[in-house]
């Protein structure tokens, strides 16, 4: 036996060096899986095969005896998807809320007093900020008055935005230090005033008078901003989001995060209307990265229709006399679009009311002239006159929308626009037959940032609750694959990305989605159950369900 030692130790050393000399083919290998590629014939997979962040190969069970990959995962017959992509959000704004008082969800002007004085115990220096207050949920439906927020802090200024972003109430405090004076006006806003008495209510460009002296965030804060965004996108399947609005100056923040591997969240940035951010981008040209991409410029029409301030064609339902308005004049968004389109930028525009609509697509249209592939945008696409829709597919326009605004809005919607009005809203089955493709977001964080919520508003027309049974205009439901195609590919598409990602395909990002039920055989009225299991971005796990 003795004798037989130094051969078992040469035996064994010799597997040891087999195994250290095995040579690997790719980084990740999964197998037993149900893979929706939402290629173009949307065709179903059973492996994918990963290597150096990139799709190699996409096919049957075949494919493991082709590939020795380092990591083999087993999906247990679990449903596989492109990451998802949000078209239409504000991720920079969300991961800052994330650091604010939230007063989403709040049943009375009471509760949001009360929760931002809570807020404030914990939070004892600076300015007071808040969001996401919606008079809609209350009882008396109205806008509030700040007279309890002086009384609470009659020396700390106060913010708190409303839901859309569209409306804010500042207490005298914030007032006083932006200067604003009873009976003051604005254009593309509104600063109330009662009786002589400002009331604290700011609508649209009225909020930036107060917002511009509210001190920037720091480093710290703006780290934990984008790292707070992203750990609760990627909770929910998002591998991408466009964040739309924001400075130039946010590029370097992005990019640093980035290179150090802290943020791993792929972000399509729209610049805001400013004019430092068109010098910047006209003077640098478009910023690209597999990380970050500006190429695009984002507008403001008009408002919000919860806020009553989107622009419609014939007065609000109800109030009489009163269409809301435009943001800035027709010729600022000619001059816009005509120097966006000069040096071949994209262009995107925020137009709720038909009026904002038939604007923005008349000045569009004029500057396109004709079938084009320069993908400019119009967000939310709310409220169209029947005449105006036909130009979408005209002059090659992207209706850019976001269905759980449709089922948020149900409720409402119809006391401001009247039943025939209503009928030609949130009509996006019409909107996508325009153009055949359809970006879908969710513009969180007005509305939650779960893309299988808008999956679900989609398909199903309803809310969470199952409201209404039959769905809300179910004539402008769309289909479970045009649905996917539009949170993934189509969004890429909307961003000139969709040679990179949306599609589970060789030479595209290893982004992709492991759900635990399959959001396209479910029923629809357990799709909102549907949750993440795991998230990889660049073929590397980044979220894991516990």
């Amino acid at each position: 036996m003795k004798k037989l030692w130094p051969l078992l130790l040469l035996f064994i050393a010799a597997c040891q060096q087999k195994e250290q000399k095995k040579e690997y083919n790719a980084d990740l290998l999964v197998k037993n899986a149900v893979i929706y590629t939402v290629d173009s014939s949307f065709s179903t997979a059973q492996c994918l095969v990963v290597n150096a962040g990139k799709i190699i190969a996409v096919g049957d069970s075949s494919l493991q005896t082709k590939y020795t990959a380092r990591e083999v995962i087993d999906a247990g017959g679990h449903a596989i998807y492109p990451g998802f992509i949000d078209a239409h959000a504000h991720f920079y704004e969300y991961g800052l809320g994330l650091q604010e008082a939230n007063l989403k969800g709040l049943n009375s002007w009471q509760a949001i007093v009360d929760t931002i004085n809570s807020f404030a115990k914990q939070n004892t220096d600076g300015w007071l900020i808040g969001y996401g207050w919606d008079q809609n949920l209350w009882k008396n439906k109205q806008f509030p008055d700040k007279a309890k927020l002086d009384s609470l802090f009659p020396v700390r200024p106060v913010m708190l935005a409303r839901v859309d972003g569209h409306a804010a109430v500042a207490n005298q405090a914030a007032l006083n230090i932006a200067g604003i004076k009873p009976g003051q006006t604005i254009n593309g806003g509104v600063i109330e005033t009662i009786k002589g008495k400002l009331t604290g209510v700011l609508i649209d460009n009225a909020v930036g008078i107060v917002t511009r002296k509210i001190p920037q965030p720091d480093d710290t804060i703006s780290r934990h901003a984008f790292l707070d965004g992203q750990r609760n996108c990627f909770a929910v399947g998002l591998t991408t989001v466009a964040d739309c609005g924001e400075p130039y100056t946010l590029i370097n923040n992005i990019t640093e995060l980035q290179h150090k591997g802290e943020l791993k969240m792929r972000i399509f940035m729209m610049l805001a209307d400013r004019p430092e951010n068109y010098d910047y981008l006209f003077k640098h040209g478009a910023y690209k990265t597999p990380g970050l991409n500006v190429c695009c410029f984002k507008m403001y029409a008009d408002g919000a229709l919860g806020s009553r301030g989107a622009c419609l064609l014939e007065p609000y339902a109800d109030q009489k006399n009163w269409r809301g308005f435009l943001l800035s004049s027709p010729q600022h968004f000619l001059e816009v679009a005509q120097k966006v389109y000069a040096h071949g930028f994209q262009l995107a525009t925020h137009a709720i009311g038909d009026s904002a609509n038939r604007v923005i697509l008349k000045i569009y249209a004029g500057i396109l002239n004709g079938k084009n592939d320069r993908r400019w945008r119009i967000e939310h696409a709310q409220i169209i006159d029947p005449g105006d829709v036909g130009i979408f597919g005209q002059y090659n326009i992207i209706p850019s929308v976001q269905p759980t605004h449709a089922t948020s809005d149900m409720y409402w919607a119809g006391k401001r626009l009247g039943p025939m009005r209503l009928k030609t809203a949130y009509a996006y089955k019409q909107l996508l037959n325009e153009n055949g493709w359809l970006p879908l977001g969710t513009d969180f964080p007005v509305e939650n940032i779960n893309p299988i919520y808008t999956f679900y508003a989609a398909v199903e027309r309803k809310d969470l609750t199952g409201y209404p049974a039959k769905g809300f205009q179910p004539e402008n439901a769309i289909n479970r694959e045009q649905a996917l195609r539009g949170i993934t590919i189509w969004a890429a598409k909307a961003q000139f990305e969709e040679k990179e990602k949306g599609s589970i395909e060789p030479g595209k990002y290893a982004d992709f989605v492991i759900l635990d039920n399959d959001i396209m055989k479910v029923n629809g009225a357990d799709l909102p159950k549907v949750k993440v299991l795991k998230t990889y971005v660049n073929g590397e796990k980044v979220y894991e369900k516990k």
